[in-house]
Parts: structure tokens; sequence; C-alpha cells
């Protein structure tokens, strides 16, 4: 075919399902093109294609003397009519210059539109987390990473975007997607996290948390409240108590809190290092980087004590006295959101504290409600859709990881075997960084299923925690040769079954997000 034919099949099949078609460039040469890849900038024509197993980026540029051939790295393969067809690899340098010319794969501020978090600790489940955002009203954060991810994965920042980049030029999604640099804790993760290209800055004070404030005595946390880093609070004690104590809030005409002197010290003590070192780290990002798009939110939910009422209106009231504008906020809500299970607790209570916390994020905002660990909290979202109120986002990450292993699971099988039992040899020691409650003795040994089986591992509580937080051993731990164990095989796996992944994880974030369609 010469350049025009190539362009008038590729233009044909623009905007179809994205179904793989072939196309020839030589007698000995195809290659499979994703449909809804092909996009046309600058007088060229741009479509991811397989061979084999393996993607590629290619470019059909009308003229050499644009310079635009420049801009990315690959080789030029010719056909048989002398057409000069440019094959990149889905590089960083190539994902940049692919941002320069298409907006649409550059992350945005997503604001307070309700947003789904989709975590992709692999690198390859994006695009069916574009299948998944494009059937729901959930605004999608595809880049999402947490320092603490990133180190477990070995992943780079830049890799995170550069796979979100890849996927909506695949899938042809041109709606928008978020990106969220998950758990800052310093001012280090946000110079890694910006430079990169994140929008969305989730700062993580959990560590200033007083957990025992909740039951500390009166003398006590009298001592600690004035112990507080008053100056970095920009107040005293003496000011703080006068704002709070015994004065009535009004959120709704049907809702006051009337927070008492004890009640008011116990919140002080338990979230005033959190107000504080958040203020640093917000101001920290306005100042260094003033030009960078920017949406924060603050979650204090890796946390032991559960944040009530009054203590969600004195940690919001006091970041906007600072100057903190917030785009969601992750409290520690009343019962357990352990990895990779459904919600543990009395959904009856949790519905009511929630619609609580909603009133308040309407009145001192209106900023959304996050829930984290939201992988998998089915009798949750139901709860949360139930309201068909208020602003919403849910962050997930291993439920992804899973899904790859159930890929895994269902095509090989031995590989799967193996990634298990290595799984339960290290969960003794994964487990303590994680809110898990499984017993290993619970879990099956992976001889006990048959081949048929093995996915029932994933409707197990007990298996699918052990698989969970074993993720970074599973994708980082290498051989005596020096290889990884286990990380080159699982990717290839997942290449060589891309549907039957992108299916599992379409299916599963279906459940997700139906009852969220309310909102």
């Amino acid at each position: 075919m010469n350049r025009q034919q190539i362009i008038e099949k590729l233009t044909a099949a623009h905007g179809k399902d994205n179904s793989l078609f072939d196309l020839a460039i030589g007698a000995a040469s195809t290659i499979k093109v994703y449909p809804k890849s092909i996009h046309s900038a600058a007088g060229a024509y741009f479509f991811i294609g397989k061979v084999g197993h393996e993607k590629y980026l290619y470019m059909i540029s009308a003229d050499k003397k644009s310079g635009l051939v420049d801009r990315f790295e690959g080789r030029a393969v010719s056909n048989d009519e002398g057409v000069a067809i440019q094959q990149c690899e889905l590089s960083h340098q190539n994902a940049e210059a692919i941002r320069g010319l298409f907006s649409f794969t550059r992350p945005v501020v997503v604001g307070i539109h309700n947003s789904f978090g989709y975590g992709d600790r692999l690198g390859l489940a994006n695009p069916a987390h574009v299948r998944a955002a494009a059937e729901s009203n959930l605004k999608p954060i595809l880049a999402q990473q947490s320092i603490r991810e990133l180190q477990r994965t070995a992943r780079k920042p830049e890799e995170v975007m550069d796979a979100a980049t890849w996927a909506v030029f695949q899938e042809g999604y041109h709606n928008g997607f978020g990106s969220d640099a998950d758990h800052l804790k310093t001012p280090e993760d946000i110079d890694l996290m910006a430079k990169a290209g994140f929008t969305m800055f989730t700062i993580d004070p959990s560590a200033f948390v007083i957990n025992e404030a909740d039951t500390l005595p009166m003398g006590d946390l009298l001592k600690k409240a004035k112990q507080l880093p008053w100056a970095d609070l920009k107040d005293s004690f003496e000011n703080f108590m006068q704002r709070y104590e015994n004065h009535p809030i009004e959120v709704t005409a049907d809702f006051t809190l009337r927070p008492t002197r004890e009640q008011v010290l116990r919140g002080l003590v338990k979230y005033g290092g959190v107000i504080a070192h958040t203020e640093k780290l917000y101001t920290y990002l306005k100042t260094t980087y003033p030009d960078h798009p920017r949406e924060v939110e603050v979650s204090v939910d890796e946390t032991d004590s559960v944040t009530s009422p009054f203590e969600h209106v004195l940690v919001t009231s006091e970041l906007k006295r600072l100057g903190v504008t917030l785009v969601s906020l992750a409290p520690r809500f009343v019962g357990s959101f352990e990895k990779g299970i459904d919600f543990k607790g009395d959904l009856k209570v949790f519905k009511e504290e929630y619609v609580k916390h909603l009133k308040i994020s309407e009145k001192f905002g209106p900023y959304k409600l996050s829930v984290h660990s939201g992988s998998d909290k089915f009798s949750v979202y139901s709860a949360i859709g139930s309201t068909k109120d208020g602003r919403v986002h849910v962050k997930t990450a291993g439920t992804s990881y899973l899904e790859a292993l159930r890929t895994i699971a269902a095509t090989n099988s031995d590989l799967f075997r193996e990634i298990y039992d290595f799984s339960r040899s290290n969960y003794e020691t994964e487990k303590k960084t994680y809110h898990v409650s499984a017993q290993l003795q619970k879990a099956p040994l992976s001889s006990q299923p048959s081949d048929s089986e093995l996915l029932k591992l994933f409707d197990q509580n007990d298996a699918r925690q052990v698989l969970h937080v074993c993720f970074g051993k599973v994708l980082t731990t290498k051989d005596s040769g020096g290889g990884y164990l286990f990380r080159e095989r699982i990717l290839q796996c997942l290449k060589e079954n891309e549907e039957t992944h992108y299916e599992f994880l379409l299916n599963h974030f279906r459940k997700h997000l139906r009852p969220f369609a309310g909102l």
C-alpha cells in the first residue's frame, strides 16, 4: 500500500471498538493496530500497534522537513511501496513527545467532581481502567502511586505517568484524567512527584496523629496541648480554646456540634501536629512550584483512632485558617477498612457517620470525602451511593494487582502456584505495614485446589490478603543469577493474555463503580 492507502485504511478503522486489526506494511510484515489509538497531528498520523506481544508507537509523517520525526526516538520501517513508517518504543522520551502533541494525554486537575483512583502497580492495567471509566460518571485518576508503592515495586514516578499516557492514547480517551501522588510525607516526596508531572498531591501526616489522645487523662492532655508547635500553627493555645470550647457549630439546620472542653482538647492533641505538618508541606508545594497545576488531598485514614465529626471540623477549619485549600479529605472512618476485602463493621453506623462527614465537607468546603483502602469495599459503595448526595473520591490499588494474578491463575497455573507459595512464605513479614487480618493457616495451600478451582482463591479473604500485601516481594525479588524471580514472567503472561487481563479488570471495576451511578 502507498501512503494514501495506508491513511485511508487507518481513517476507516478509527472510531470503531478497539479490537485489533491487521495493517500489512510489506509482504512479510504486519502490524496489529488498536483502532482507537489512531490520531493525527501536525500533518502526521500516529497509532499504537503490536508486533507479536510487544507494543510500539507508529508514525507516518508527510513532511520530513517538519522536524516532527526528530522528536521521537525510533527507527524507520519502509514498506514495499517505499512509505517510511517510524516505529517507536513506548519510552519516556516518546511519551513526553506525545504529551507535547496531544493535550488529552496529559493529566488534568479534576477538582471536586466525583472521582475514582485506579492504582496500576504493573503498568499494564490502565487500558482496562480507561474502559471502565468510559462507562462511569466518576472522573478517573489513572496515574496513581504512593511513595511506598514506588519503593516496593522499584518503579519511578515517570513510569507511572507514562503508562497512563500510553493507555489513554491506545484507548482514544479524550475526557481527561487525574494523577495522584499518594501518601506524601516530606518535601522530597513532593519534589519527586511534581517533577514527574503529577497534579494531585495527597499529603499524609498520619505520623503526627496522637492516637492516645482519645484516652489520656485531662492533665496529660492539657500538658501536650500547650506543647504543640503554636508558632507553626500561627496561633496560641488560649486563642484556639476560645474559638472552639463550648461554641456551637451549626453544620446544617438539623445538625449542630457542641464541643465540650474535653472534646476540644482531645481533638487538638490528636490532630494539632497533623495541621502544622500539612500546612508546611502545602506551603512548600505552593511556593516551590507556583505555576504547577495542583489539587491537594489530606489523608489521616491510616491511624487507629476514628475521626469524629468535631475533629473533622477542627482539622478543616484550622487548615482553612492557615490558607490550605483541599480538594478532598480522607478521615479515619468507623469500622475496619482492611486491604483487599470488604468493609468490616456496622454498616448502619458507618452510613450515619458518613452522612455527618458529608455535611461537614459541604459546609466547610466544598471538598470530596476520600475513601482510602477503597478496594473491594462493595458494601460501603452501596451505602455511599444510597445517599445520592455529596462528593466522593475512592482510592484503589491492590485490587488491580489481584486481577493480574487472577489472569495468571486462569492462564498459567504453574506460575500462579509459585507466586502464591512465595507470598505465603513472606506473609508474616510483609503484613506488618498493612491493615490486614488474614491468618496463614486459613489460606489454602497451593496444592489443595485443582487448576479449575484456583480462581476460587480470589473469593477467599485470607488468600486475597496474603497475595495483596506481598506484591513488593513478588515484583522485586531476584534469583541467584540476578534476574527477577517473577516480574518478567508476570509481565510476559499478561502481555500474552492481554484481553483476558482487561476483561477481568473491567468486570471487577464495574462492580466498584455501579453503586455510585446515582451520585
